[in-house]
């Protein structure tokens, strides 16, 4: 078979597929679009500390003379149950890849390789994988530039370990806080997460030439399509009542921003769209993502979607043949896709939707060059990692309210730094995260204490855990505020699972368990803290020393406003205390955003910013507004924006810094649509400038308006400002798009 066309490395990668496709089985074909194992169970450690491969495998690549894709081979969490010493780490990570990699071509009567899928939601989830701050974090940047560059570098840590394929979750918009998945998303807005998913993809996909992915670059499965953040209640994987213009406007500009950027894959999400569930849709997968956007990449259902579906079709068969002819190419654990062949002999799908789909699995494989891939030739792994995930923690730290605490100046001799997030690190790593070896990254005590100046006292005490009713240790901490200049304390929740946590069949928790507040499967009734967090709170405040609360957090808290100061850092990961500790000493500036609305109480919800521009009442017992709004964040130093100008489309302002220290200013463009075809919001966002200067700097900033952004209006009020809350009140220039 030396001379077949599939095998020739200069031939166009079209005909490689049409040749390859030719000479397969049916069964062979089904096999291609299966990833039926949980990759962990495909291995494991040798007496001699090597890896073997398990009967489990053997029996896989069996089933279908080969292997489609293998999920999770390098994950490592209390779910898989894979930890140091069992899995591997960087320094075998490629060894397992390429022993396996080596049977299932061995197997495959073709040759064909399979695709490695591994989850990379906020850097790779695997042991030794630099950890980077949640999505939540990304979205309080406002720094696609700085994303994309994280994004690359967790890809290059991907395909070093021999991996091919990340999932990361993009798509997902936070509208209902108490959904436990919050922390993935990029924020509320439409626009900021089109904006950070098109670097996304561009960091990890880069420019392939020829259409053939770089050695350290990875084809992106952005996650979830679509409307999955519009969950009722706030409830994981509940139903989501969505009208299409809710859909289009808030759910899909992500998706859609993704795919002009040449995402290579997407998701089909849990959620239901007006009562057809995603992996099922063929209106949203084939008439919407193929036919109308032109999307040629590949559509994975999520884990356990496709046979969902038989609650629909009444059996796991038909629900394989729904799912492949609404659109879903590749399946994730599902039993449904392991009978294609069956339902394409029943006639319950046509041979020609398999084959289109294979196509597309075939495609994928090429373009990353696995046929012509040399044993031994993985990249070397990429250093640097826990530089870029504290430059990202970094510029996610968030001022909300700040009575002039911060930062620490030199009339404060001693600290009590206090709370139960002040002195760990295991609480701010997020969901979906491997464990770290002892000594990774470090908690906001330890950095404040190897940051401060020599002399400044630092004293500690937890004063509670994150949850429970525990007071026991209040006395000491209250001792601990009561005796110095200023208290810092770290409150906030935790997505960190444990071995004790009962999981589902797809991964989420069924219990939360210990302190786990967040996360997949965590939702939440309320957004209270832990009560015990409460009764510190007030307890130190009472003490009268100054106070400055940092929220450790993947979801909007609600916190009273009781203590001077604020801050907010969505889990940032393992050196996410360094970068609070640079902000809270002045040796950083408080350079992030808000990327979602801050309730005042779960009772308000919702509370996003750009909802409908109707009678908008409050309520009698307390406000409707958030008690901050998106795109608010503070300096330590002030700016002023001058009078806008707008011409035509585009708009200029000048900002300047008028304090006496250098700072960042996000200048927020909103459009107000005052004649349209439909009813519309109060606000949308639709341009940002990160503006950085020095203090007496001025800069005049220029932002183009795209005509897509402006359809169906005829006039707008275009209003620029610094938060979506300041922008109500901002000057308007009117736009009149009728001339």
């Amino acid at each position: 078979m030396s001379d077949a066309v599939y095998r020739d490395p200069t031939a166009p990668t079209d005909a490689r597929v049409q040749d390859l496709l030719a000479r397969m089985t049916l069964r062979e074909k089904a096999g291609q679009l299966n990833q039926r194992m949980y990759g962990w169970d495909a291995y494991r450690r040798a007496p001699d500390g090597g890896f073997e491969l398990t009967e489990a495998l053997y029996a896989e690549t069996d089933r279908f003379e080969g292997l489609g894709a293998l999920y999770g081979l390098q994950r490592a969490d209390a779910w898989s149950g894979v930890d140091h010493g069992d899995g591997p780490g960087a320094e075998d990570g490629a060894v397992l890849t390429e022993l396996v990699q080596r049977h299932v071509v061995e197997r495959s009567r073709l040759g064909i390789p399979t695709l490695f899928v591994e989850e990379v939601p906020h850097g790779l989830m695997a042991l030794d994988g630099t950890v980077l701050p949640v999505n939540l974090a990304v979205g309080a940047t406002w720094d696609p530039d700085l994303y994309e560059r994280a994004a690359a570098h967790a890809a290059a840590e991907l395909r070093a370990r021999g991996g091919h394929i990340a999932l990361v979750s993009a798509l997902d918009i936070a509208r209902d806080p108490r959904w436990g998945r919050t922390e993935e998303c990029f924020g509320e807005d439409p626009y900021l997460a089109a904006r950070l998913t098109e670097a996304l993809v561009r960091g990890m996909q880069g420019s392939p030439a020829d259409g053939v992915f770089a050695a350290d670059k990875a084809p992106v499965v952005l996650k979830h399509f679509a409307g999955q953040g519009a969950t009722v209640g706030g409830r994981n994987s509940a139903e989501s009542e969505l009208g299409l213009r809710e859909l289009h406007e808030i759910h899909l500009p992500a998706a859609r921003a993704g795919v002009r950027a040449g995402a290579a894959a997407v998701m089909a999400a849990y959620n239901e769209v007006d009562g057809m569930p995603c992996s099922g849709n063929r209106a949203l997968l084939t008439g919407l993502l193929r036919e109308e956007w032109g999307f040629e990449g590949l559509v994975m259902a999520d884990g356990l979607a496709v046979d969902r579906l038989a609650r629909i079709t009444g059996d796991k068969v038909s629900a394989g043949a729904l799912a492949l002819r609404s659109g879903v190419d590749l399946s994730l654990w599902d039993e449904g896709f392991t009978h294609l062949e069956e339902a394409v002999e029943r006639g319950l799908v046509e041979e020609s939707v398999l084959d289109a789909a294979v196509a597309r699995v075939l495609r994928l494989k090429f373009r990353l060059g696995l046929f012509e891939q040399q044993p031994g030739t993985a990249t070397p792994v990429p250093t640097g990692g826990a530089e870029i995930s504290k430059e990202v923690a970094r510029a996610a730290v968030t001022l909300l309210r700040n009575d002039g605490v911060l930062p620490v100046g030199g009339n404060v001799s001693r600290i009590a730094v206090l709370g139960p997030q002040a002195d760990t690190t295991a609480h701010a790593l997020g969901d979906y995260t491997a464990p770290q070896r002892p000594g990774t990254g470090g908690s906001v005590l330890e950095a404040l204490r190897r940051l401060a100046l020599p002399g400044l006292d630092i004293r500690h005490a937890p004063g509670c855990t994150l949850t429970g009713t525990d007071l026991s240790g209040i006395p000491a901490a209250i001792a601990e505020a009561a005796a110095s200049d200023l208290a810092v304390l770290v409150l906030g929740g935790s997505s960190a699972r444990t071995p004790e946590t009962e999981f589902d069949a797809n991964g989420a928790a069924l219990t939360a368990v210990s302190e786990m507040t967040c996360g997949e499967g965590v939702d939440l009734a309320e957004l209270r803290l832990g009560a015990a967090q409460y009764a510190l709170l007030d307890a130190v405040v009472a003490t009268g020393t100054p106070t400055a609360v940092v929220l450790v957090q993947g979801r909007p808290h609600v916190v009273p406003d009781t203590a001077p100061a604020l801050l907010t850092a969505w889990y940032p990961g393992p050196w996410g205390g360094e970068a609070i500790a640079e902000v809270l000493l002045g040796l950083a500036e408080p350079a992030g955003r808000l990327p979602v609305s801050v309730p005042r109480s779960a009772a308000q919800l919702p509370v996003h910013y750009n909802h409908k521009d109707t009678e908008y009442g409050g309520y009698v017992d307390e406000s409707a507004e958030p008690a901050y709004s998106f795109g608010h964040g503070l300096a330590y130093t002030s700016f002023a924006y001058g009078e806008p100008r707008l011409t035509g489309r585009t708009v200029e302002v000048e900002v300047t810094n008028t304090g006496e220290r250098r700072g960042r200013s996000v200048l927020q463009v909103y459009l107000r649509r005052m004649i349209t075809t439909t009813w519309p919001r109060t606000l949308e966002l639709c341009a940002f400038e990160n503006v950085d200067l020095a203090p007496g700097e001025s800069r005049t900033v220029v932002t183009r308006l795209g005509a897509d952004q402006l359809a169906g209006a005829d006039v707008v009020e275009v209003r620029v400002s610094g938060s979506a809350r300041a922008a109500l009140t901002a000057v308007p220039l009117t736009l009149d798009l009728r001339s």
